[in-house]
């Protein structure tokens, strides 16, 4: 839905920024402005400010600046529309009427709203009272779930029937072909009867940002299925690439600086859920996107993303970084942390417990430092040719970041970190060919040479000096 600049401004004069804000900071007024601590960044002095008169807020910490329609965005994790549609209600005013085209959509998406739940509620009930089910409660108690996160989770259960789900909703007065479109049924194209999409599986529900219901993942209790994980398909409601898995609960625990780490795995999110880690969400077996990484810097400037330590969990943690390279902004970035060999996060913590998975995290690697692993290790670079291949290398990494001042200290960082490693790697090849005469002086040599290699610096980027 389109609004009117009209539409947005008088939406805008009737709410003060200070009520909107005060609901989720404690302000104090200090002259014309409110002064609070930060909802983005921790922080022991307030650095955050509120102007009614100019209609704005500003964190001077993290750098955000907004009005209430992008707070809302920001710390409720809502989009655009829904964040105009939740403030016209507070404001009292009637948002404008969609056209035909727009209106047949959004009562689509209602209706489909409602058939999704329906099925959600539907999958509970038969996890928590079939017989047909017991293989499914059996399985989840030894991955140690809990009746709590089960109930949480609002996870369910998938009978093996072609069709009892398709029966029981159809009983409840929902269209056979909503649950076509609501992707919880497939019709062949031989024109044989639709059957369910999910069958003998364990059922993850999926919800949008705002605790909706659109989708669902299920595993597999069968060992011979074909697929242990199945997802719902795209649907109106559900596009898997702009979603996260638990994200409500997550960015409800961001609000309160809990990290936000982002794993695999259903299974995974819900045990480090138990573990205490409430901020954990997953991509749903996609790699991850810009919009997931635009959802993640909503709730977090820094999430962290958990990856197992082999030769595929690296790979991953690549494709990451080229995702995300030419999409970050000042303050906004990811960590990784990677996991010993063969653990997943839901085995870590079973294995060695909360402790040290907060470890692991505290430990959790930035995506420059990652960066610079990657292309500096099995490296020769005993050649000035050599060493140009790597400088280049980083420029053109460098080059896909699109933000100006973010490009820019990437740039500096990794001129300072090549030019102490191969100053280091020339110390150390001289060292390893000449005799070791004196230990006396060496430490006013190493000062030497490093204020040599920052004034040079200072020469190719005289502006650093500022």
């Amino acid at each position: 839905m389109r609004f009117s600049p009209a539409f947005l401004d008088e939406l805008k004069s009737r709410l003060r920024v200070s009520d909107i804000v005060g609901r989720r900071v404690k302000l104090q007024k200090r002259g014309r402005e409110y002064v609070g601590l930060s909802p983005f960044k921790s922080e022991k002095t307030p650095s955050f400010t509120v102007n009614d008169d100019k209609g704005f807020y500003h964190c001077f910490s993290s750098g955000e600046h907004g009005d209430v329609i992008s707070f809302l965005m920001e710390v409720e994790g809502l989009s655009f529309n829904e964040a105009i549609e939740k403030l016209a209600g507070e404001a009292g005013m009637e948002l404008p009427k969609p056209d035909r085209f727009d209106q047949a959509k959004e009562e689509k998406r209602k209706s489909l709203y409602d058939v999704v739940q329906a099925a959600a509620d539907w999958f509970a009930a038969q996890l928590r009272s079939s017989p047909a089910a017991e293989n499914a409660r059996d399985y989840l108690l030894r991955r140690g779930l809990d009746a709590a996160a089960v109930e949480a989770f609002h996870l369910g259960f998938a009978p093996g029937e072609r069709a009892a789900l398709k029966t029981a909703l159809i009983k409840l007065g929902f269209e056979e072909k909503m649950l076509v479109d609501a992707g919880l049924v497939i019709r062949p194209d031989d024109g044989r009867p639709s059957y369910d999409r999910f069958r003998n599986r364990i059922i993850f529900p999926i919800t949008d940002a705002r605790g909706r219901f659109i989708a669902f993942g299920g595993r597999a209790l069968d060992a011979d299925a074909p697929a242990k994980y199945l997802n719902s398909p795209e649907t109106p409601l559900f596009h898997k690439g702009s979603v996260l898995f638990n994200y409500p609960r997550a960015r409800d625990a961001a609000r309160n600086f809990a990290p936000v780490i982002v794993v695999e795995g259903y299974m995974d999110v819900i045990a480090l859920h138990q573990a205490g880690f409430e901020g954990a969400v997953a991509a749903l077996g996609t790699a991850m996107t810009e919009a997931q990484l635009g959802l993640l810097w909503r709730v977090t400037a820094e999430p962290v993303l958990a990856f197992d330590g082999d030769e595929a969990g690296s790979r991953a943690a690549m494709r990451v970084v080229d995702r995300a390279l030419p999409i970050l902004k000042p303050g906004k970035s990811v960590r990784f942390s990677f996991l010993p060999n063969g653990l997943d996060p839901d085995d870590f913590i079973r294995e060695r417990g909360a402790a040290a998975f907060r470890d692991l995290l505290n430990r959790s690697q930035g995506l420059a430092d990652l960066l610079w692993q990657k292309e500096i290790i099995g490296r020769r670079l005993s050649t000035p040719e050599q060493k140009a291949a790597l400088a280049q290398q980083f420029e053109t990494a460098i080059a896909q970041i699109e933000d100006k001042v973010v490009r820019d200290y990437y740039r500096f960082d990794f001129k300072v970190r090549l030019s102490e490693f191969f100053w280091r790697t020339a110390r150390r090849k001289e060292n390893a060919a000449q005799p070791v005469t004196a230990a006396a002086g060496t430490d006013e040599l190493d000062d030497l040479n490093y204020e040599r290699m920052v004034l040079g610096l200072l020469v190719e980027y005289p502006d650093l000096g500022n």
